[in-house]
C-alpha cells in the first residue's frame, strides 16, 4: 500500500491531501478496512460502504465532496416514498382519456385540406408527470395571488388542451381548430404555449427552446424579489419549468444555473424528461443524458432527483446483493435502453439479462411479457408523486427531477422509441385501435374506422370528471390561466420631467445621461417610484448609473456580508436584500430573463414592475433578440435602453461594438415601440407617454426601445411652441433654416441631428442653401402607421384615401429630403415611398471599426461636411446648382482623406 507520500498530491474530486496526518496509525487501520473490503466482498461492496460512508458524512456536517453523479437508479429509495394521497385508479382512467385526446387531436389536424402539423409524441413521454402535478401540485390563483408559475414544454401543449377539454375549459370545436388560429376564429388553438395568442390561458411562452428554463430561474428569482421589497406575497408560488433532455444541450437552458443555487431558490423546480431523444435521434446515443445531467446539475449546486425506473424493477433491485444488476444499468448506453423501448420481452432477457448467471436468475420466474413491462420512472404516479413531494420540501437549494420516460409511450409499436416519432403526426386505423386497447377507452371499431376518429370524454358526472375538478379546486383552481388583476398605476405630472426640458446649459452631456437624470426623477415618485426595476448587465458606472448605488441599493439576497472596496466614496458600490437595481454580471440573457420576469409581473401576481433594462446597444437585439420575441409573447412590459448606440459613437471599440443595425432589428418586433431621440425633452416625452401606454388606463401590451448614446453634446431647452405629437408620432422639426433661398430638408435622428444642424449653417453660409432640420425620432413609428394607413387602404377603396402621417408632415417642406443617422440606411430608407419629393439616405453600412468619431463618420461619409455633399448632390440632381459644384465640394472638405476630418468630441462613457 502507497503511503501518503508516495501518493499524488491532488485527488480529483477535492480531497485536501495536504493536510497532515496526525495520527498514521488510525489512517493505516482504515485504510486496511476498505483493501479488506475489496479483497473479500469485491469492489461492489467496498463502493456500496464507501457511498454510505460520505452519506453519514453529510450527515454528520462532515464536509466531503460532491459526487459528480450516482448510481443509475431512483435517488429516493422505496422505504422513503411518502403515502400517496389520490386514486391511482381513478386517475389513470383521466389520464388515459387526456391522452388518447391528445393524440386525436393532433391526428385531426392532418386532415384533408388542413396538415397544419402537430406533436404527439413529447406529450405521451410526459403525460404522467403533467398529471401528478395537476392533480397534486400546481397552486391555482383563485386565492387572488400568483398561484404557482408553470413553464409547459412546448411540444407537450397538446396534452394541456386535452385535459382542459375534459375540463370543459375548452370545446370539441376549439380541439378541431388547433393550429388553425385565424381560419377557425374564435374557436383556434396556438400551436405552442403563446400567451399573446392565447392571453387568458397561457402565461409563458416556451417553445423557442433554451429559453424556458432560462425564464423560469428569473422567474423564481423576480417572485424573491417582489417579496423581499414588499411588493407582493409571493412565498406560496412555486415555479415549475418541464423541459426536454435534447433541449439541455441549448446554451441558455444551462448556462444560469448558478445564479438558483447561489441565491438559494428552493421555490424553483426543473422536471426534465428524459426520454434519450432529440427530434430525431438519441441525445446521447453512447453515453448517459441523466447522468450528464446529474453532474452539471450537482456541479451547479442543485439538488437532484433522479427518477429512472417505475416499481416494477423494486423486487429486482432488492435481490441485487452483489451490485450486479446496478452495475448493468450504470454501463448500458442511452442508445441501447432506446432499443429496449422497441423490443420484445425475449430481446430485452438475452440482451440485458443474458450476460450475466446472477441476472439470468433474477428474471427466470418472470415472463417475457414481464420483462417487457419493466417500465421508466416518469410513468409511475406513485414514484412521481415521491420526487416531486421531495422538491417541494427540500430547503436551500432549486431541485432538478431527471425523469426516464420512453418517447412517444402508450402510442404503440410504430412510435414508441422510434427515431422518427417527433415528426410521426398521423395515427392509421390499426394504431388507433392498439392505441384504444391499451389505453381501455370504450370507443366501438366503427367510430375509429368511418373518418376522424373521435374525442373521448366520459360524462361531466362521471367519477373521473368529477375527480379532476375537485382535486383542481383544492389546488386553488384551473391551471393554465393567465389574469390580469393589475390596476392602472397613477402617473407622475409635470415636475418629474422638468430638469430634462431645461435642457443642459452649457454642459455637454450624452443622451444616456440625459435618460438617466429622467429616470432619477421618476424613481423618487411617492406613487410608483418603488415600482422601476433598474436592470443592467455589470454596466451601471458606464452608463452613469452608479449615483443610484447609495439610495437605490443593488438587489442581493445576502445583503452586503463585506466590507466594499470603495465604501469611503460617496458612490459607493452598496447591496441590500431590498435592493431595488438588479445588478446580474455580465449575461444579457440573464438581465432580458429578468427584464421580462419583471416586465410580465402586472399578470403574474397583479402588481405592475416597471423595468429599465439599460445595457451596451450591440449586445440587446443582436444578442437576445430571441428573448426579445419571449418578451412579446408573454405581453410584457417595460424600457429597453440600448446605450453606447450608433455605428461611430462608441469610438476606439471597434466591430463587435459598433451598433448600426439594432434599429431594424427592433422594427420587425411588432411589439417593441422604437424611438431615436435626440435631446433630452424629446426623451421625457417618449417616456412620458410610454408610462401612459404601459401602465395608465387602456394600457397596452408594448415594450419601449429608446437608443442613446455616450457623446456629450449640448442639449437645447424645450421650445416654447414644442411639437409633442410630432415627437411621439417620430418627426419634428427643431431647426428652420434663415439663410440662403435654396430650399432644402434633412432629416436626421440620434447622434446624427447635431451633424445636420452644423450642415444646416454651412450649406447656408457656403451654398446659398436654406436647409431645415429635422429630428426623425422614430423612423419605425413613421413607417408602421404608414404601413396601417397603406393596408387600411387598401382593403377600403370606396373610402377617403387616408394619408400617413410621415407625408402630411413634410408635405409642405420642398426637398429635396436627405436623412442622416449613425445607423445602416436601411434604417432611414423604411419611409422612403411615403416622401413627398426627392429622397437620399445617408448612413453607417458595414462594419464598425476602432478610431476617432470624426474619422469614421469621414469614412461612412455621415459628418457635417458628407451631409453637405449629400444635400448638393440631389440639388444638383434637380438642376438648382451645378454639377460643377459637387467637386468643389468633396475637394474643399477633403472628403476621400479620411485623416482629414476632425477627431471629433472625445470621451463621454455616459
Amino acid at each position: 500500500m502507497a503511503s501518503g507520500s508516495d501518493r499524488n498530491p491532488i485527488i480529483i474530486g477535492g480531497l485536501p491531501s495536504q493536510v497532515p496526518d496526525f495520527d498514521p496509525e488510525e489512517t493505516q487501520e482504515w485504510l486496511d478496512s476498505l483493501d479488506a473490503a475489496v479483497d473479500e466482498r469485491g469492489r461492489e461492496r467496498a463502493r456500496y460502504l464507501m457511498l454510505r460512508l460520505i452519506e453519514r458524512a453529510r450527515e454528520k456536517r462532515v464536509a466531503v465532496p460532491e459526487m459528480r453523479s450516482t448510481d443509475y437508479v431512483n435517488t429516493i429509495a422505496t422505504k422513503d416514498e411518502p403515502f400517496f394521497p389520490g386514486n391511482e385508479e381513478i386517475e389513470r382512467k383521466v389520464l388515459n382519456a387526456t391522452r388518447w385526446n391528445a393524440a386525436v387531436m393532433v391526428s385531426r389536424a392532418q386532415r384533408p385540406g388542413i396538415g397544419v402539423g402537430g406533436h404527439i409524441a413529447t406529450f405521451a413521454s410526459s403525460a404522467s408527470l403533467y398529471d401528478v402535478g395537476f392533480n397534486h401540485f400546481f397552486r391555482g390563483k383563485d386565492d387572488g395571488k400568483g398561484g404557482d408559475q408553470i413553464f409547459f414544454q412546448g411540444h407537450a401543449s397538446p396534452g394541456v388542451y386535452a385535459r382542459a377539454y375534459l375540463l370543459d375549459r375548452l370545446s370539441s370545436d376549439q380541439l378541431d381548430a388547433f393550429r388553425q388560429e385565424k381560419s377557425k376564429a374564435p374557436n383556434g388553438l396556438s400551436s405552442y404555449p403563446h400567451p399573446r395568442l392565447m392571453p387568458d390561458f397561457w402565461e409563458f411562452p416556451t417553445v423557442s427552446m433554451g429559453l424556458g428554463p432560462l425564464g423560469a430561474i428569473y422567474q423564481a428569482r423576480m417572485n424573491r424579489y417582489m417579496e423581499a421589497r414588499g411588493i407582493a406575497d409571493t412565498s406560496d408560488s412555486h415555479v415549475w419549468a418541464f423541459l426536454g433532455d435534447g433541449e439541455m444541450d441549448e446554451p441558455e437552458s444551462l448556462g444560469q444555473l448558478s445564479i438558483a443555487a447561489r441565491e438559494g431558490l428552493d421555490n424553483l423546480t426543473f422536471v426534465v424528461n428524459c426520454n434519450l431523444q432529440r427530434l430525431d435521434g438519441p441525445v446521447r446515443g453512447n453515453g448517459k443524458i441523466m447522468q450528464e445531467l446529474e453532474s452539471q446539475f450537482r456541479g451547479a449546486g442543485w439538488n437532484v432527483i433522479k427518477l429512472v425506473w417505475d416499481r416494477s424493477w423494486d423486487p429486482l433491485l432488492a435481490q441485487d446483493r452483489d451490485g450486479v444488476l446496478v452495475n448493468k444499468l450504470n454501463t448500458t448506453p442511452d442508445g441501447q435502453f432506446q432499443t429496449y423501448a422497441t423490443e420484445t420481452g425475449a430481446y430485452i432477457r438475452e440482451h440485458f439479462f443474458g450476460d450475466d448467471h446472477r441476472l439470468r436468475k433474477m428474471v427466470e420466474n418472470m415472463t417475457d411479457d414481464q420483462i417487457l413491462h419493466l417500465g421508466r420512472g416518469g410513468h409511475d404516479h406513485k414514484k412521481i408523486y415521491a420526487a416531486y413531494a421531495a422538491a417541494k420540501a427540500h430547503k436551500g437549494q432549486p431541485t432538478v427531477i431527471l425523469a426516464q420516460t420512453v418517447k412517444g409511450w402508450t402510442l404503440g409499436p410504430n412510435f414508441e422509441g422510434r427515431n422518427a416519432t417527433h415528426q410521426m403526426k398521423k395515427l392509421t386505423v390499426d394504431d388507433l385501435k392498439m392505441f384504444r386497447d391499451r389505453l381501455h377507452l370504450p370507443i366501438p371499431d366503427k367510430d375509429l374506422e368511418d373518418g376522424n376518429p373521435p374525442y373521448y370524454h366520459p360524462g361531466r358526472d362521471s367519477e373521473e370528471i368529477q375527480y379532476m375538478h375537485d382535486r383542481r379546486k383544492a389546488n386553488g383552481g384551473y391551471v393554465p390561466t393567465r389574469v390580469v388583476r393589475a390596476k392602472p398605476l397613477q402617473l407622475p405630472g409635470d415636475k418629474a420631467y422638468a430638469t430634462a426640458k431645461k435642457g443642459s446649459g452649457q454642459q455637454k452631456i450624452a443622451t444616456t445621461m440625459a435618460f438617466v437624470r429622467v429616470l432619477k426623477d421618476l424613481m423618487r415618485d411617492k406613487e410608483i417610484g418603488k415600482r422601476f426595476v433598474p436592470i443592467a448587465p455589470d454596466e451601471y458606472r458606464t452608463f452613469g448609473m452608479d449615483a443610484f448605488f447609495p439610495t437605490s441599493k443593488i438587489y442581493n439576497p445576502l445583503g452586503q456580508i463585506y466590507e466594499s472596496v470603495d465604501r469611503e466614496l460617496l458612490l459607493a458600490y452598496k447591496e441590500s436584500p431590498t435592493g431595488q437595481m438588479l445588478h446580474d454580471g455580465i449575461t444579457e440573457a440573464g438581465c432580458t430573463a429578468s427584464l421580462i420576469a419583471a416586465g410580465s409581473a402586472y399578470a403574474t401576481h397583479g402588481e405592475p414592475l416597471i423595468p429599465v433594462y439599460v445595457f451596451y446597444s450591440m449586445f440587446g437585439f443582436q444578442r437576445t433578440g430571441d428573448q426579445f420575441w419571449q418578451m412579446a409573447d408573454q405581453l410584457a412590459r417595460g424600457f429597453v435602453l440600448g446605450a453606447t448606440a450608433g455605428r461611430t459613437t462608441l469610438t476606439g471599440e471597434g466591430l463587435q461594438h459598433a451598433d448600426g443595425h439594432s434599429q431594424l432589428l427592433a422594427s420587425t418586433n411588432p411589439a417593441c415601440v422604437a424611438y431615436d431621440p435626440a435631446y433630452g425633452f424629446e426623451i421625457a416625452h417618449i417616456v412620458r407617454d410610454g408610462l401612459r401606454r404601459m401602465y395608465g388606463e387602456n394600457s397596452e401590451d408594448i415594450f419601449y426601445y429608446l437608443t442613446v448614446y455616450n457623446e456629450p453634446i449640448v442639449h437645447p431647452a424645450e421650445p416654447e411652441d414644442v411639437d409633442v405629437e410630432g415627437i411621439l408620432a417620430g418627426i419634428h422639426k427643431v431647426a428652420t433654416g434663415s439663410e440662403g433661398s435654396i430650399p432644402a430638408q434633412i432629416m436626421a435622428s440620434g447622434v446624427a441631428v447635431p451633424w445636420a444642424i452644423e450642415a444646416q449653417k454651412i450649406l447656408a453660409e457656403e451654398w446659398n442653401v436654406k436647409a431645415d432640420v429635422w429630428s426623425a425620432t422614430s423612423w419605425n413609428e413613421l413607417r408602421r402607421e404608414a404601413v396601417e394607413v397603406e393596408e387600411h387602404n387598401l382593403l377600403h377603396p370606396e373610402e377617403e384615401q387616408r394619408v400617413p402621417y410621415v407625408t402630411r408632415k413634410l408635405s409642405g417642406s420642398e426637398g429635396p429630403f436627405v436623412a442622416v443617422s449613425d445607423w445602416m440606411r436601411a434604417v432611414p430608407d423604411q419611409i422612403a415611398r411615403w416622401v413627398p419629393g426627392t429622397y437620399q439616405s445617408l448612413g453607417a453600412d458595414g462594419f464598425g471599426f476602432a478610431d476617432t468619431r470624426g474619422a469614421a463618420r469621414r469614412f461612412f461619409h455621415i459628418d457635417a461636411q458628407s451631409i453637405v455633399l449629400g444635400v448638393l448632390t440631389e440639388l444638383a440632381k434637380e438642376g438648382k446648382i451645378d454639377r460643377s459644384d459637387l467637386k468643389k465640394a468633396v475637394d474643399r472638405y477633403q472628403l476621400l482623406d479620411v485623416s482629414a476630418a476632425e477627431a471629433g468630441e472625445a470621451g463621454g462613457d455616459a
